[in-house]
């Protein structure tokens, strides 16, 4: 009985001193989208930190299609987190659109950074404006990002939807069909920059231009809410002659709402905690702030465990 008793006492004593032994491995994998977008260095730059910085934790982060693969993926528990433009969270949210009788249980853990629409092509095309596409090979995203969705609203803002020959591609894909000039332009949702816009305009002879569409913002505002803003995007990005007026939306990191508080608590807090090791992988991120973690910047609503690192940091949020 003594030696039960004093192997109970070690026992106790080890536990107390290493609390985490027994702590079962958490294994997470987080939605990104196409190699050429900004998304997959995000994710992975999410992955790198939340791995290094969670004891016991392993994120991994995948490639997909963009937002609307990994809203469904989220939505079904195939992933445990996802990047997402605000827009297509909210179609999945309420169940429209490409999620039409699907409503997905969905909560925002954090407003990242503002998406923004290029509308890409090059001087040689000869298009200078929006209308100027009408008949022209333009490509939308491929079919699981969300640029295809917000590419079909910006165009139906100028009448242009089925006055277009379609394509459907990734962005790198795009970018190799305009080098290739296979299309005459492609419709992009990203962070600035993206490299594969980047790759283009380092083309020999291919002189990128884009194009100027903010004028769409007050339509689409009208039709979807109000989701989007007007933007600029400076030629000098890209080494395009002139800055662009565009299209502007937010993107969310989003998590099912089965997720625990707990689990939402520590991602949300460690992410803001490193954002500097966040804006080391990608400059957008150095628009993480609490500033932006608004309602109406997220479309969805925020998990529990969100609410509760903002309340301790000020933020009253519903």
């Amino acid at each position: 009985m003594r030696l039960i008793s004093a192997a109970a006492a070690a026992l106790v004593a080890w536990l107390a001193l290493a609390p985490c032994a027994l702590a079962q491995p958490v294994t997470l994998s987080i939605g990104s989208g196409n190699t050429g977008g900004v998304y997959y260095p995000l994710a992975g730059g999410i992955a790198q930190v939340l791995t290094r910085q969670v004891q016991g934790w392993q994120v991994t982060a995948e490639v997909t299609g963009g937002s609307i693969d990994n809203l469904k993926l989220v939505g079904t528990g195939k992933a445990d987190l996802g990047l997402s433009m605000a827009d297509v969270a909210w179609d999945a949210f309420t169940g429209q659109d490409k999620f039409a009788g699907r409503k997905m249980p969905l909560r925002t853990l954090m407003v990242l950074y503002p998406n923004r629409m290029h509308v890409v092509t090059t001087e040689a095309s000869g298009i200078l404006v929006m209308k100027d596409l009408e008949g022209k090979r333009v490509s939308l995203g491929s079919p699981g990002g969300a640029t295809e969705v917000l590419g079909m609203r910006v165009l139906s803002a100028y009448g242009l939807a089925e006055r277009i020959r379609r394509e459907r591609l990734s962005v790198n894909e795009a970018v190799n069909a305009i080098r290739d000039r296979k299309i005459d332009a492609f419709l992009w949702s990203g962070g600035v920059p993206t490299a594969a816009v980047t790759d283009l305009a380092a083309s020999p002879g291919a002189r990128i231009r884009l194009i100027d569409h903010a004028d769409a913002v007050d339509a689409l505002n009208r039709r979807y809410g109000p989701l989007y803003s007007r933007g600029v995007i400076p030629g000098s990005v890209y080494g395009a002659a002139q800055d662009a007026g565009n299209v502007n939306v937010w993107n969310l990191l989003v998590a099912n709402a089965a997720m625990s508080d707990d689990m939402a608590y520590a991602i949300v807090r460690s992410l803001f905690g490193r954002r500097a090791d966040l804006v080391a992988v990608h400059k957008e991120f150095a628009t993480l702030s609490l500033e932006y973690q608004t309602r109406g910047a997220s479309a969805i609503p925020f998990h529990p465990g969100a609410l509760r690192y903002f309340t301790e940091k000020g933020l009253r949020l519903h």
